[in-house]
């Protein structure tokens, strides 16, 4: 790796903000594709062409997380408004995709005040009660309660107080709503645009973006033209969207998501490669749920949290190509896709994105980097 990819500053690029997508395609696959060709071509296609850009015998691998309506809005016994996103539930439980766990770690704004003991109110009558001076031994519904800071994410770990009567999961699911990210217009958007059609694991707070392109019918097309797909999980957290805020990137470290990759989407990858298929991981997501599945040299069935970095240099496992959409400058994102092409041909890819006017972001196009057109003179690839 050359010094230059080492900097923060190295991954960042100019975006006019009206190439920023607040909608997704419709329908979904007419999406536009930058397809990567070889380690110096390109070329522009429509998403829906995919099955004629793959092989038969290659093998999709998606991921499968479903988006929780995680953002809450509440007050402050003051009746000051209170936004809470849900990150992670705080629990021992094998399954965190079906956990609601009443202790939950949330990013909360603004929660500068917000120390160990206060509290956050969900019913105006509770809040009514508050700025009326009584003391509330018990509210009447939903709240939740500071118990602790988290020097990680600058978030807190909040505990929820539900009344007897009452699901949390119910509850949640009535009151929360599908964070979509800060540069799309919630009021402009249908928050079931923001889950892939294949979404079945309730437990992330972010889509994984890549996958929003596909639709029933594409999915179709391709396992009838011998494209096969796989399915892994990793329930998108902060670790994706936290910005590096490190000068050196090498010095960043990523916050764990949990992830599984099961038995038979790892007999399905070592069927693909010993019939001669490549691996094409839709979405960073999944790269680094196979890849993180891997740092013992060799992929093995995963259950757990991964908090694996790629950047340029890392020395690839798994992964042979990848379907991407277009994103942030200065994010974890870039720097895992430069690791694949380089950071400087990502760069130049960008500006042709730009001025082809692609759209950009969560609901914008996509990227298709083929296996021919990784560069693995930069690139570091694992042939044990």
């Amino acid at each position: 790796m050359v010094d230059s990819d080492r900097l923060l500053s190295a991954y960042d690029y100019n975006l006019p903000p009206e190439r920023i997508a607040q909608f997704p395609a419709v329908p979904r696959d007419s999406s536009r594709l930058l397809v990567l060709t070889s380690p110096t071509d390109h070329a522009h296609a429509t998403f829906h062409e995919l099955p004629d850009l793959l092989q038969p015998g290659d093998l999709l691998v998606l991921n499968n997380t479903r988006v929780l309506p995680a953002r809450l809005y509440g007050y402050k016994p003051s009746g000051l408004p209170v936004e809470v996103l849900l990150l992670e539930p705080q629990s021992s439980s094998p399954q965190p995709d079906a956990d609601f766990s009443h202790r939950w770690l949330a990013l909360v704004k603004p929660g500068r005040r917000l120390k160990p003991g206060a509290m956050i109110y969900f019913d105006p009558a509770d809040v009514r009660q508050s700025q009326a001076g009584a003391k509330i031994l018990h509210p009447a519904g939903v709240y939740a309660t500071v118990l602790e800071t988290d020097a990680a994410t600058s978030g807190r770990i909040i505990q929820f107080e539900v009344p007897a009567q009452v699901s949390l999961k119910a509850w949640l699911y009535e009151m929360g709503r599908v964070p979509l990210p800060p540069y799309i217009s919630e009021t402009d958007s249908d928050p079931e645009q923001y889950q892939t059609v294949y979404a079945d694991r309730v437990g992330a707070v972010a889509a994984p973006t890549a996958g929003l392109h596909f639709t029933p019918q594409l999915l179709e097309k391709l396992q009838a033209e011998g494209i096969h797909q796989a399915f892994v999980t990793l329930h998108v957290g902060v670790g994706t969207f936290r910005p590096v805020e490190s000068t050196d990137i090498t010095a960043h470290a990523m916050h764990s998501e949990w992830a599984e990759v099961s038995p038979e989407t790892v007999a399905l990858i070592q069927q693909t490669r010993a019939k001669g298929g490549r691996i094409i991981a839709v979405g960073t997501t999944v790269v680094r749920a196979l890849e993180g599945a891997s740092q013992g040299g060799t992929l093995k069935p995963f259950y757990g949290k991964t908090n694996l970095f790629i950047y340029p240099g890392y020395q690839w496992q798994v992964v042979e190509g990848l379907i991407t959409n277009f994103h942030l400058p200065k994010s974890s994102l870039m720097m895992l896709v430069s690791a694949l092409i380089g950071r400087e041909r990502l760069l130049s890819l960008y500006q042709v994105a730009i001025a082809e006017q692609y759209r950009f972001y969560s609901f914008g196009d996509a990227m298709l980097i083929l296996p021919q057109a990784v560069n693995w003179s930069e690139s570091v690839r694992s042939v044990g």
